[in-house]
Protein backbone atom coordinates (compact mmCIF):
# COMPACT_ATOMS: atom_id res chain seq x y z
CA UNK A 1 0.00 0.00 0.00
CA UNK A 2 1.30 3.47 -0.85
CA UNK A 3 -0.16 6.54 0.76
CA UNK A 4 0.37 9.62 -1.35
CA UNK A 5 2.03 12.43 0.57
CA UNK A 6 1.22 15.69 -1.11
CA UNK A 7 4.13 18.01 -0.93
CA UNK A 8 6.54 15.71 -2.63
CA UNK A 9 6.95 12.26 -1.06
CA UNK A 10 5.34 8.85 -1.32
CA UNK A 11 5.53 6.68 1.73
CA UNK A 12 5.88 2.93 1.05
CA UNK A 13 3.76 1.06 3.53
CA UNK A 14 4.43 -2.50 4.66
CA UNK A 15 2.70 -5.40 2.99
CA UNK A 16 -0.46 -7.11 4.16
CA UNK A 17 1.15 -8.87 7.10
CA UNK A 18 2.31 -5.47 8.37
CA UNK A 19 6.01 -6.24 7.82
CA UNK A 20 8.25 -4.65 5.24
CA UNK A 21 9.90 -7.19 2.92
CA UNK A 22 13.29 -8.03 4.43
CA UNK A 23 16.50 -7.95 2.44
CA UNK A 24 19.81 -8.93 3.92
CA UNK A 25 21.72 -5.93 5.18
CA UNK A 26 25.10 -5.49 3.55
CA UNK A 27 28.33 -4.27 5.07
CA UNK A 28 27.86 -1.14 2.95
CA UNK A 29 24.54 -0.37 4.63
CA UNK A 30 26.04 -0.99 8.07
CA UNK A 31 28.81 1.48 7.20
CA UNK A 32 26.13 3.95 6.08
CA UNK A 33 24.41 3.63 9.47
CA UNK A 34 27.70 4.10 11.29
CA UNK A 35 28.56 7.17 9.21
CA UNK A 36 25.12 8.57 9.90
CA UNK A 37 25.84 8.23 13.62
CA UNK A 38 28.87 10.51 13.26
CA UNK A 39 32.08 8.48 13.45
CA UNK A 40 34.60 10.31 15.70
CA UNK A 41 37.46 9.58 13.32
CA UNK A 42 40.30 11.07 15.37
CA UNK A 43 39.23 9.25 18.53
CA UNK A 44 38.84 5.92 16.76
CA UNK A 45 42.12 6.41 14.85
CA UNK A 46 43.94 7.12 18.13
CA UNK A 47 42.33 4.08 19.77
CA UNK A 48 43.30 1.83 16.88
CA UNK A 49 46.82 3.28 16.81
CA UNK A 50 47.29 2.50 20.51
CA UNK A 51 45.86 -0.95 19.93
CA UNK A 52 48.33 -1.54 17.11
CA UNK A 53 51.17 -0.42 19.38
CA UNK A 54 49.99 -2.99 21.93
CA UNK A 55 49.90 -5.64 19.21
CA UNK A 56 53.42 -4.82 18.04
CA UNK A 57 54.66 -5.01 21.62
CA UNK A 58 52.91 -8.35 21.95
CA UNK A 59 54.87 -9.62 18.95
CA UNK A 60 58.14 -8.48 20.47
CA UNK A 61 57.57 -10.53 23.64
CA UNK A 62 58.00 -13.99 22.03
CA UNK A 63 61.21 -12.91 20.30
CA UNK A 64 62.65 -11.52 23.51
CA UNK A 65 61.59 -14.66 25.39
CA UNK A 66 63.26 -16.91 22.85
CA UNK A 67 66.40 -14.81 23.00
CA UNK A 68 66.43 -15.09 26.81
CA UNK A 69 66.11 -18.88 26.64
CA UNK A 70 69.00 -19.17 24.20
CA UNK A 71 71.10 -16.92 26.44
CA UNK A 72 70.18 -19.00 29.50
CA UNK A 73 71.33 -22.02 27.60
CA UNK A 74 74.64 -20.28 26.96
CA UNK A 75 75.07 -19.61 30.67
CA UNK A 76 74.60 -15.83 30.52
CA UNK A 77 72.04 -13.79 32.43
CA UNK A 78 70.79 -10.51 30.96
CA UNK A 79 69.11 -8.38 33.67
CA UNK A 80 68.61 -5.54 31.20
CA UNK A 81 66.66 -7.77 28.82
CA UNK A 82 64.42 -8.96 31.66
CA UNK A 83 63.79 -5.37 32.78
CA UNK A 84 63.00 -4.43 29.18
CA UNK A 85 60.62 -7.37 28.90
CA UNK A 86 58.78 -6.25 32.06
CA UNK A 87 58.63 -2.72 30.64
CA UNK A 88 57.11 -4.07 27.41
CA UNK A 89 54.43 -5.91 29.42
CA UNK A 90 53.56 -2.73 31.36
CA UNK A 91 53.41 -0.50 28.27
CA UNK A 92 51.35 -3.10 26.43
CA UNK A 93 48.82 -3.25 29.30
CA UNK A 94 48.55 0.55 29.46
CA UNK A 95 48.11 1.02 25.71
CA UNK A 96 45.53 -1.79 25.58
CA UNK A 97 43.50 -0.28 28.44
CA UNK A 98 43.59 3.27 27.07
CA UNK A 99 42.68 2.12 23.56
CA UNK A 100 39.72 0.11 24.89
CA UNK A 101 38.41 3.08 26.88
CA UNK A 102 38.76 5.42 23.89
CA UNK A 103 36.90 3.06 21.59
CA UNK A 104 34.21 2.41 24.21
CA UNK A 105 33.78 6.17 24.52
CA UNK A 106 33.52 6.49 20.73
CA UNK A 107 31.04 3.61 20.52
CA UNK A 108 28.76 5.01 23.19
CA UNK A 109 28.91 8.46 21.59
CA UNK A 110 28.02 7.08 18.15
CA UNK A 111 25.13 4.96 19.40
CA UNK A 112 23.82 7.85 21.48
CA UNK A 113 23.74 10.03 18.37
CA UNK A 114 22.17 7.23 16.34
CA UNK A 115 19.43 6.76 18.95
CA UNK A 116 18.74 10.50 18.95
CA UNK A 117 18.44 10.47 15.16
CA UNK A 118 16.15 7.44 15.26
CA UNK A 119 13.99 9.08 17.93
CA UNK A 120 13.75 12.29 15.89
CA UNK A 121 12.90 10.25 12.81
CA UNK A 122 10.20 8.30 14.66
CA UNK A 123 8.57 11.53 15.86
CA UNK A 124 8.60 12.87 12.30
CA UNK A 125 6.97 9.79 10.78
CA UNK A 126 3.37 10.14 9.57
CA UNK A 127 0.44 8.66 11.48
CA UNK A 128 -0.05 5.75 8.99
CA UNK A 129 3.30 4.34 10.16
CA UNK A 130 1.98 4.06 13.72
CA UNK A 131 -1.25 2.55 12.43
CA UNK A 132 0.81 -0.30 10.99
CA UNK A 133 3.48 -0.83 13.64
CA UNK A 134 3.13 -1.39 17.35
CA UNK A 135 4.85 1.07 19.63
CA UNK A 136 6.84 -1.54 21.57
CA UNK A 137 8.28 -2.94 18.34
CA UNK A 138 9.44 0.54 17.31
CA UNK A 139 10.88 1.04 20.79
CA UNK A 140 12.78 -2.24 20.53
CA UNK A 141 14.43 -1.09 17.31
CA UNK A 142 15.68 2.10 18.96
CA UNK A 143 17.00 0.39 22.12
CA UNK A 144 17.85 -3.29 21.56
CA UNK A 145 18.98 -3.16 17.93
CA UNK A 146 21.22 -0.13 18.43
CA UNK A 147 22.74 -1.83 21.47
CA UNK A 148 23.99 -4.61 19.19
CA UNK A 149 25.81 -1.97 17.11
CA UNK A 150 27.33 -0.46 20.26
CA UNK A 151 28.59 -3.87 21.38
CA UNK A 152 30.23 -4.43 17.99
CA UNK A 153 32.10 -1.12 18.23
CA UNK A 154 33.06 -1.20 21.90
CA UNK A 155 33.79 -4.90 22.39
CA UNK A 156 34.75 -6.32 19.01
CA UNK A 157 36.04 -3.67 16.60
CA UNK A 158 39.27 -2.82 18.41
CA UNK A 159 40.09 -6.45 19.11
CA UNK A 160 39.47 -7.25 15.44
CA UNK A 161 41.90 -4.53 14.28
CA UNK A 162 44.59 -5.47 16.79
CA UNK A 163 44.12 -9.19 16.18
CA UNK A 164 44.39 -8.70 12.44
CA UNK A 165 47.72 -6.91 12.85
CA UNK A 166 48.86 -9.54 15.33
CA UNK A 167 48.12 -12.35 12.88
CA UNK A 168 49.82 -10.59 9.97
CA UNK A 169 52.87 -9.67 12.04
CA UNK A 170 53.09 -13.07 13.67
CA UNK A 171 52.92 -14.87 10.32
CA UNK A 172 55.67 -12.60 8.94
CA UNK A 173 57.92 -13.35 11.93
CA UNK A 174 57.13 -17.06 11.71
CA UNK A 175 58.24 -17.08 8.07
CA UNK A 176 61.45 -15.41 9.19
CA UNK A 177 62.05 -18.00 11.95
CA UNK A 178 61.13 -21.12 9.92
CA UNK A 179 59.16 -20.92 6.67
CA UNK A 180 58.56 -24.67 6.48
CA UNK A 181 56.66 -24.86 9.77
CA UNK A 182 54.80 -21.67 8.87
CA UNK A 183 53.42 -23.29 5.71
CA UNK A 184 51.98 -26.06 7.89
CA UNK A 185 50.15 -23.42 9.94
CA UNK A 186 48.74 -21.69 6.85
CA UNK A 187 47.06 -24.93 5.77
CA UNK A 188 44.64 -24.47 8.70
CA UNK A 189 43.50 -21.00 7.56
CA UNK A 190 41.19 -22.01 4.65
CA UNK A 191 39.86 -24.85 6.81
CA UNK A 192 38.91 -22.34 9.52
CA UNK A 193 37.12 -20.07 7.07
CA UNK A 194 35.29 -23.05 5.59
CA UNK A 195 33.89 -23.66 9.08
CA UNK A 196 33.13 -20.03 9.99
CA UNK A 197 31.36 -18.79 6.84
CA UNK A 198 28.32 -21.13 6.69
CA UNK A 199 27.87 -20.97 10.45
CA UNK A 200 27.87 -17.17 10.26
CA UNK A 201 25.01 -17.23 7.72
CA UNK A 202 22.95 -19.37 10.08
CA UNK A 203 23.75 -17.02 12.93
CA UNK A 204 22.41 -14.08 10.87
CA UNK A 205 19.06 -15.78 10.36
CA UNK A 206 18.76 -16.82 14.00
CA UNK A 207 19.72 -13.34 15.18
CA UNK A 208 17.11 -11.68 12.97
CA UNK A 209 14.42 -14.07 14.20
CA UNK A 210 15.50 -13.53 17.82
CA UNK A 211 15.29 -9.73 17.47
CA UNK A 212 11.80 -10.04 15.95
CA UNK A 213 10.67 -12.34 18.77
CA UNK A 214 12.16 -10.02 21.38
CA UNK A 215 10.17 -7.16 19.86
CA UNK A 216 6.97 -9.24 19.99
CA UNK A 217 7.56 -9.96 23.66
CA UNK A 218 8.10 -6.24 24.33
CA UNK A 219 4.84 -5.48 22.50
CA UNK A 220 2.89 -7.91 24.67
CA UNK A 221 4.48 -6.77 27.92
CA UNK A 222 3.85 -3.11 27.11
CA UNK A 223 0.24 -3.74 26.13
CA UNK A 224 -0.62 -5.95 29.10
CA UNK A 225 1.07 -3.74 31.70
CA UNK A 226 -0.52 -0.64 30.16
CA UNK A 227 -3.97 -2.22 30.33
CA UNK A 228 -3.49 -4.15 33.57
CA UNK A 229 -6.86 -3.01 34.95
CA UNK A 230 -8.66 -4.46 31.93
CA UNK A 231 -6.67 -7.70 32.29
CA UNK A 232 -7.60 -8.11 35.95
CA UNK A 233 -11.21 -7.00 35.52
CA UNK A 234 -11.59 -9.58 32.72
CA UNK A 235 -9.91 -12.39 34.68
CA UNK A 236 -7.48 -12.65 31.77
CA UNK A 237 -4.29 -13.11 33.81
CA UNK A 238 -3.96 -16.77 32.80
CA UNK A 239 -4.50 -15.97 29.13
CA UNK A 240 -1.86 -13.24 29.13
CA UNK A 241 0.47 -15.41 31.20
CA UNK A 242 0.31 -18.13 28.55
CA UNK A 243 0.79 -15.60 25.77
CA UNK A 244 3.89 -14.17 27.42
CA UNK A 245 5.23 -17.64 28.15
CA UNK A 246 4.83 -18.57 24.47
CA UNK A 247 7.05 -15.65 23.41
CA UNK A 248 9.57 -16.43 26.16
CA UNK A 249 9.64 -20.09 25.06
CA UNK A 250 10.24 -18.97 21.48
CA UNK A 251 13.13 -16.78 22.63
CA UNK A 252 14.46 -19.76 24.58
CA UNK A 253 14.37 -21.92 21.45
CA UNK A 254 16.26 -19.32 19.43
CA UNK A 255 18.76 -18.97 22.28
CA UNK A 256 19.29 -22.75 22.24
CA UNK A 257 19.84 -22.65 18.46
CA UNK A 258 22.41 -19.91 18.93
CA UNK A 259 24.05 -21.90 21.72
CA UNK A 260 24.19 -25.00 19.48
CA UNK A 261 26.00 -23.03 16.80
CA UNK A 262 28.49 -21.65 19.31
CA UNK A 263 28.82 -25.11 20.85
CA UNK A 264 29.85 -26.45 17.44
CA UNK A 265 31.98 -23.49 16.39
CA UNK A 266 34.11 -23.05 19.52
CA UNK A 267 35.18 -26.71 19.98
CA UNK A 268 35.89 -27.09 16.26
CA UNK A 269 38.16 -24.06 16.28
CA UNK A 270 39.79 -25.19 19.52
CA UNK A 271 40.31 -28.74 18.25
CA UNK A 272 41.84 -27.48 15.01
CA UNK A 273 44.22 -25.25 16.95
CA UNK A 274 45.24 -28.03 19.40
CA UNK A 275 45.91 -30.45 16.55
CA UNK A 276 47.94 -27.75 14.84
CA UNK A 277 49.87 -27.07 18.06
CA UNK A 278 50.65 -30.76 18.55
CA UNK A 279 51.88 -31.02 14.96
CA UNK A 280 54.05 -27.92 15.33
CA UNK A 281 55.55 -29.07 18.65
CA UNK A 282 56.31 -32.52 17.23
CA UNK A 283 57.73 -31.19 13.98
CA UNK A 284 59.57 -28.41 15.82
CA UNK A 285 61.14 -30.93 18.17
CA UNK A 286 62.54 -32.75 15.16
CA UNK A 287 63.86 -29.46 13.77
CA UNK A 288 65.58 -28.67 17.08
CA UNK A 289 67.12 -32.13 17.34
CA UNK A 290 68.47 -31.78 13.80
CA UNK A 291 69.99 -28.39 14.64
CA UNK A 292 67.81 -26.44 12.15
CA UNK A 293 66.21 -24.54 15.06
CA UNK A 294 67.39 -23.49 18.49
CA UNK A 295 65.31 -24.18 21.61
CA UNK A 296 64.68 -20.47 22.02
CA UNK A 297 63.47 -20.15 18.42
CA UNK A 298 61.05 -23.04 18.97
CA UNK A 299 59.69 -21.36 22.12
CA UNK A 300 59.29 -18.08 20.19
CA UNK A 301 57.57 -20.00 17.40
CA UNK A 302 55.10 -21.64 19.82
CA UNK A 303 54.38 -18.34 21.62
CA UNK A 304 53.72 -16.66 18.28
CA UNK A 305 51.50 -19.56 17.32
CA UNK A 306 49.46 -18.94 20.47
CA UNK A 307 49.18 -15.29 19.45
CA UNK A 308 47.66 -16.45 16.18
CA UNK A 309 45.37 -19.05 17.75
CA UNK A 310 43.69 -16.63 20.15
CA UNK A 311 42.88 -14.01 17.47
CA UNK A 312 41.49 -16.71 15.20
CA UNK A 313 39.03 -17.80 17.88
CA UNK A 314 38.07 -14.14 18.32
CA UNK A 315 37.63 -13.77 14.55
CA UNK A 316 34.91 -16.39 14.80
CA UNK A 317 33.22 -14.44 17.61
CA UNK A 318 33.58 -11.18 15.67
CA UNK A 319 32.08 -12.69 12.53
CA UNK A 320 29.22 -14.22 14.51
CA UNK A 321 28.43 -10.89 16.19
CA UNK A 322 28.80 -9.03 12.89
CA UNK A 323 26.02 -11.21 11.51
CA UNK A 324 23.85 -10.29 14.52
CA UNK A 325 24.57 -6.60 13.93
CA UNK A 326 23.63 -6.94 10.27
CA UNK A 327 20.33 -8.44 11.38
CA UNK A 328 19.78 -5.54 13.77
CA UNK A 329 20.72 -3.04 11.06
CA UNK A 330 18.18 -4.66 8.75
CA UNK A 331 15.45 -3.94 11.28
CA UNK A 332 16.52 -0.29 11.46
CA UNK A 333 15.83 0.09 7.73
CA UNK A 334 12.12 0.35 8.44
CA UNK A 335 12.66 3.59 10.37
CA UNK A 336 15.61 5.01 8.46
CA UNK A 337 14.13 4.55 5.00
CA UNK A 338 10.56 5.59 5.82
CA UNK A 339 9.71 9.01 4.44
CA UNK A 340 8.90 11.51 7.23
CA UNK A 341 5.94 13.85 7.25
CA UNK A 342 6.49 16.41 4.52
CA UNK A 343 6.68 19.93 5.84
CA UNK A 344 8.37 23.04 4.58
CA UNK A 345 9.11 25.57 7.33
CA UNK A 346 9.23 28.36 4.75
CA UNK A 347 5.55 27.86 3.90
CA UNK A 348 3.25 30.57 5.27
CA UNK A 349 1.18 30.20 8.43
CA UNK A 350 -2.60 30.43 8.11
CA UNK A 351 -4.00 33.75 9.24
CA UNK A 352 -7.35 34.91 10.58
CA UNK A 353 -10.59 32.95 10.97
CA UNK A 354 -11.87 31.61 7.66
CA UNK A 355 -14.30 29.00 6.42
CA UNK A 356 -13.05 25.43 6.07
CA UNK A 357 -14.25 23.76 2.88
CA UNK A 358 -14.19 20.10 1.85
CA UNK A 359 -14.42 19.91 -1.93
CA UNK A 360 -15.19 16.49 -3.42
CA UNK A 361 -12.98 14.73 -0.82
CA UNK A 362 -12.50 10.97 -1.04
CA UNK A 363 -10.33 9.02 1.38
CA UNK A 364 -9.59 5.40 2.24
CA UNK A 365 -7.26 3.73 4.70
CA UNK A 366 -6.99 0.70 2.43
CA UNK A 367 -7.38 0.59 -1.37
CA UNK A 368 -10.91 -0.20 -2.45
CA UNK A 369 -12.38 0.52 1.00
CA UNK A 370 -13.38 4.22 0.92
CA UNK A 371 -14.25 5.84 4.25
CA UNK A 372 -15.26 9.19 2.75
CA UNK A 373 -16.73 9.48 -0.72
CA UNK A 374 -17.03 12.77 -2.63
CA UNK A 375 -17.64 14.84 0.50
CA UNK A 376 -18.65 18.45 -0.15
CA UNK A 377 -18.90 20.47 3.03
CA UNK A 378 -18.41 24.04 4.23
CA UNK A 379 -17.64 24.71 7.90
CA UNK A 380 -18.33 28.41 8.55
CA UNK A 381 -15.92 30.45 10.65
CA UNK A 382 -16.89 31.33 14.24
CA UNK A 383 -19.84 28.90 14.07
CA UNK A 384 -20.55 25.52 15.65
CA UNK A 385 -20.80 22.62 13.22
CA UNK A 386 -21.85 19.20 14.49
CA UNK A 387 -21.07 15.91 12.74
CA UNK A 388 -23.60 13.16 13.42
CA UNK A 389 -24.19 9.73 12.00
CA UNK A 390 -23.78 6.04 12.75
CA UNK A 391 -20.45 4.53 13.78
CA UNK A 392 -18.09 4.07 10.87
CA UNK A 393 -19.61 6.87 8.82
CA UNK A 394 -16.33 8.86 8.70
CA UNK A 395 -16.75 11.50 11.43
CA UNK A 396 -13.39 10.88 13.12
CA UNK A 397 -11.74 10.62 9.70
CA UNK A 398 -12.87 14.18 9.00
CA UNK A 399 -10.95 15.27 12.10
CA UNK A 400 -7.87 13.28 11.05
CA UNK A 401 -7.90 14.91 7.61
CA UNK A 402 -8.28 18.35 9.15
CA UNK A 403 -5.25 17.70 11.37
CA UNK A 404 -3.35 16.46 8.29
CA UNK A 405 -2.65 13.07 9.82
CA UNK A 406 -3.67 11.75 6.40
CA UNK A 407 -4.14 13.36 3.01
CA UNK A 408 -7.19 12.83 0.79
CA UNK A 409 -6.99 10.33 -2.05
CA UNK A 410 -8.71 12.94 -4.17
CA UNK A 411 -10.38 16.29 -3.70
CA UNK A 412 -9.18 19.21 -1.61
CA UNK A 413 -9.61 20.78 1.83
CA UNK A 414 -9.33 24.58 1.84
CA UNK A 415 -8.93 27.20 4.50
CA UNK A 416 -10.47 30.26 2.93
CA UNK A 417 -9.27 30.07 -0.67
CA UNK A 418 -6.04 28.18 0.03
CA UNK A 419 -5.50 24.40 0.26
CA UNK A 420 -4.44 23.47 3.78
CA UNK A 421 -1.35 21.72 2.34
CA UNK A 422 -0.07 25.14 1.25
CA UNK A 423 0.50 26.09 4.90
CA UNK A 424 3.35 25.03 7.15
CA UNK A 425 2.31 21.78 8.85
CA UNK A 426 3.50 22.89 12.29
CA UNK A 427 1.78 26.28 11.96
CA UNK A 428 -1.45 24.64 10.78
CA UNK A 429 -1.56 22.25 13.74
CA UNK A 430 -0.90 25.10 16.14
CA UNK A 431 -4.11 26.61 14.83
CA UNK A 432 -6.13 23.59 16.00
CA UNK A 433 -7.26 22.63 19.50
CA UNK A 434 -8.49 19.09 20.10
CA UNK A 435 -10.47 17.65 23.01
CA UNK A 436 -11.33 13.97 22.72
CA UNK A 437 -13.62 11.66 24.65
CA UNK A 438 -10.81 10.19 26.77
CA UNK A 439 -8.46 13.23 26.65
CA UNK A 440 -5.16 11.41 27.24
CA UNK A 441 -2.65 12.96 29.63
CA UNK A 442 1.11 12.50 29.68
CA UNK A 443 2.90 11.18 32.75
CA UNK A 444 3.93 14.17 34.85
CA UNK A 445 2.33 16.98 36.81
CA UNK A 446 -0.91 18.81 36.08
CA UNK A 447 1.11 21.93 35.21
CA UNK A 448 3.20 20.00 32.69
CA UNK A 449 0.06 18.65 31.05
CA UNK A 450 -1.60 22.06 30.79
CA UNK A 451 1.42 23.66 29.08
CA UNK A 452 2.08 20.55 26.94
CA UNK A 453 2.82 21.58 23.37
CA UNK A 454 3.64 25.20 24.15
CA UNK A 455 7.22 25.88 23.10
CA UNK A 456 7.37 29.40 24.52
CA UNK A 457 7.53 30.41 28.18
CA UNK A 458 4.14 30.22 29.93
CA UNK A 459 3.53 32.33 33.01
CA UNK A 460 1.75 31.09 36.13
CA UNK A 461 -0.99 33.68 35.52
CA UNK A 462 -1.71 32.22 32.08
CA UNK A 463 -1.93 28.71 33.52
CA UNK A 464 -4.31 29.81 36.28
CA UNK A 465 -6.44 31.82 33.84
CA UNK A 466 -6.78 28.88 31.44
CA UNK A 467 -7.57 26.52 34.33
CA UNK A 468 -10.18 28.95 35.69
CA UNK A 469 -11.93 29.21 32.32
CA UNK A 470 -11.83 25.39 32.14
CA UNK A 471 -13.44 25.13 35.61
CA UNK A 472 -10.36 23.22 36.74
CA UNK A 473 -8.65 25.70 39.05
CA UNK A 474 -10.81 24.95 42.09
CA UNK A 475 -10.28 21.18 42.12
CA UNK A 476 -6.56 21.61 41.30
CA UNK A 477 -6.13 24.05 44.20
CA UNK A 478 -7.82 21.60 46.56
CA UNK A 479 -5.19 18.93 45.86
CA UNK A 480 -2.30 18.74 48.38
CA UNK A 481 0.32 19.60 45.76
CA UNK A 482 -1.90 21.76 43.55
CA UNK A 483 -0.57 22.18 40.03
CA UNK A 484 2.43 20.00 40.89
CA UNK A 485 0.21 16.95 41.52
CA UNK A 486 1.35 13.93 39.52
CA UNK A 487 -1.44 12.66 37.24
CA UNK A 488 -0.10 9.11 36.99
CA UNK A 489 0.22 7.03 33.85
CA UNK A 490 -2.29 8.36 31.28
CA UNK A 491 -3.88 10.47 34.05
CA UNK A 492 -5.14 7.44 35.97
CA UNK A 493 -5.03 9.27 39.31
CA UNK A 494 -7.67 11.78 38.17
CA UNK A 495 -11.34 11.29 37.40
CA UNK A 496 -12.71 11.47 33.87
CA UNK A 497 -14.20 14.91 34.42
CA UNK A 498 -10.94 16.23 35.89
CA UNK A 499 -8.96 14.89 32.93
CA UNK A 500 -11.38 16.54 30.53
CA UNK A 501 -11.09 19.92 32.22
CA UNK A 502 -7.29 19.72 32.18
CA UNK A 503 -7.48 18.91 28.46
CA UNK A 504 -9.74 21.94 27.94
CA UNK A 505 -7.29 24.15 29.88
CA UNK A 506 -4.53 22.85 27.62
CA UNK A 507 -6.61 23.69 24.54
CA UNK A 508 -7.38 27.17 25.92
CA UNK A 509 -3.68 27.81 26.47
CA UNK A 510 -2.99 26.99 22.81
CA UNK A 511 -5.46 29.74 21.79
CA UNK A 512 -6.64 27.81 18.73
CA UNK A 513 -8.79 29.23 15.95
CA UNK A 514 -10.29 25.83 15.08
CA UNK A 515 -11.67 23.65 17.86
CA UNK A 516 -12.30 19.91 17.43
CA UNK A 517 -14.49 18.24 20.06
CA UNK A 518 -14.78 14.46 19.79
CA UNK A 519 -17.58 13.30 22.11
CA UNK A 520 -15.98 15.42 24.84
CA UNK A 521 -18.71 14.69 27.41
CA UNK A 522 -19.90 11.25 26.34
CA UNK A 523 -18.33 9.23 29.18
CA UNK A 524 -19.00 11.61 32.07
CA UNK A 525 -21.57 11.54 34.84
CA UNK A 526 -24.16 14.33 34.97
CA UNK A 527 -22.25 16.49 37.49
CA UNK A 528 -18.96 16.23 35.61
CA UNK A 529 -20.73 16.79 32.29
CA UNK A 530 -22.26 20.00 33.62
CA UNK A 531 -18.84 21.32 34.66
CA UNK A 532 -17.22 20.30 31.37
CA UNK A 533 -20.05 21.83 29.33
CA UNK A 534 -19.48 25.16 31.07
CA UNK A 535 -15.76 24.90 30.35
CA UNK A 536 -16.45 24.03 26.71
CA UNK A 537 -18.71 27.06 26.42
CA UNK A 538 -15.76 29.27 27.40
CA UNK A 539 -13.49 27.40 25.00
CA UNK A 540 -15.86 27.80 22.02
CA UNK A 541 -16.16 31.57 22.23
CA UNK A 542 -15.19 33.24 18.93
CA UNK A 543 -13.80 30.02 17.45
CA UNK A 544 -14.69 27.73 14.58
CA UNK A 545 -15.97 24.66 16.41
CA UNK A 546 -16.56 21.19 14.99
CA UNK A 547 -18.26 18.69 17.25
CA UNK A 548 -18.62 14.93 16.85
CA UNK A 549 -21.69 13.77 18.73
CA UNK A 550 -23.72 10.58 19.07
CA UNK A 551 -26.13 12.17 21.55
CA UNK A 552 -28.18 14.63 19.56
CA UNK A 553 -29.21 16.43 22.73
CA UNK A 554 -25.70 17.89 22.96
CA UNK A 555 -25.79 19.51 19.50
CA UNK A 556 -29.39 20.68 18.99
CA UNK A 557 -28.18 24.28 19.41
CA UNK A 558 -25.41 23.95 16.78
CA UNK A 559 -25.42 26.46 13.93
CA UNK A 560 -25.41 23.59 11.46
CA UNK A 561 -25.58 19.83 11.74
CA UNK A 562 -23.95 17.61 9.11
CA UNK A 563 -25.29 14.09 8.70
CA UNK A 564 -22.73 11.52 7.53
CA UNK A 565 -23.84 8.06 6.42
CA UNK A 566 -21.53 5.47 4.87
CA UNK A 567 -18.92 8.12 4.12
CA UNK A 568 -21.30 10.50 2.36
CA UNK A 569 -22.95 13.75 3.41
CA UNK A 570 -26.68 13.06 3.32
CA UNK A 571 -27.95 16.19 5.01
CA UNK A 572 -26.94 19.64 6.28
CA UNK A 573 -29.06 22.03 8.31
CA UNK A 574 -30.21 23.03 11.77
CA UNK A 575 -31.83 20.58 14.13
CA UNK A 576 -35.32 21.80 13.21
CA UNK A 577 -34.59 21.73 9.49
CA UNK A 578 -33.25 18.18 9.58
CA UNK A 579 -36.24 16.98 11.59
CA UNK A 580 -38.40 18.09 8.64
CA UNK A 581 -36.15 17.06 5.72
CA UNK A 582 -34.00 14.10 6.80
CA UNK A 583 -35.88 10.88 7.70
CA UNK A 584 -32.88 9.11 9.25
CA UNK A 585 -32.06 12.10 11.47
CA UNK A 586 -35.69 12.44 12.50
CA UNK A 587 -35.76 8.73 13.46
CA UNK A 588 -32.54 9.04 15.53
CA UNK A 589 -33.92 12.10 17.28
CA UNK A 590 -37.22 10.38 18.03
CA UNK A 591 -35.49 7.32 19.54
CA UNK A 592 -32.95 9.28 21.57
CA UNK A 593 -35.34 11.86 22.98
CA UNK A 594 -37.95 9.21 23.80
CA UNK A 595 -35.26 7.16 25.56
CA UNK A 596 -34.15 10.25 27.46
CA UNK A 597 -37.70 11.05 28.59
CA UNK A 598 -38.23 7.43 29.67
CA UNK A 599 -35.02 7.53 31.66
CA UNK A 600 -36.15 10.69 33.44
Amino acid sequence: MTVSQKGGTNMPMPEEEGKAPLQKATIRYLIFVLRMSGIPKLLIAAAIALSLVASVLGLVVPLMTGNLIDNFGGGSFQAGTIALLIGVFVVQAITSGVSYFMLAHAGNKMVSKLRKQLWSRVLSLPVPFFDKHRSADTMSRITNDTNEIKTLITDHLISFCSNLLTVIGAVAILFYIDWQMTLVILVAVPLSFAIIMPIGDKMFKISLSMQEELAKLAVQLTQVIGEIRLVKASNAERREELGGQAHIDSLYRFGIKEAKINAILAPLMTMAMIVLLVVIIGYGGLRVSSGALSAGELVSFILLLFQIMFPFSQFATFYSHLQKVMGATERLRLILEMAPESDAPDLPAPSGLKDVTFKNVTFSYHPGEPILQNVDLTIPARKVTALVGPSGSGKTTVFSLLERFYLPDSGCIRYGDEPIESFSLAAWRRKIGYVSQDSPLMTGSIRQNIVYGREDEVSEEEIVQASTLAYAHDFISSLPRGYDTDVGERGIQLSGGQRQRIAIARALLRKPDILLLDEATASLDSNSEHEVQKALANLMVDRTTIVIAHRLSTVVEADQIVVLEYGRVTGIGTHEQLLQTHPSYAEWARKQFQTGEAAR
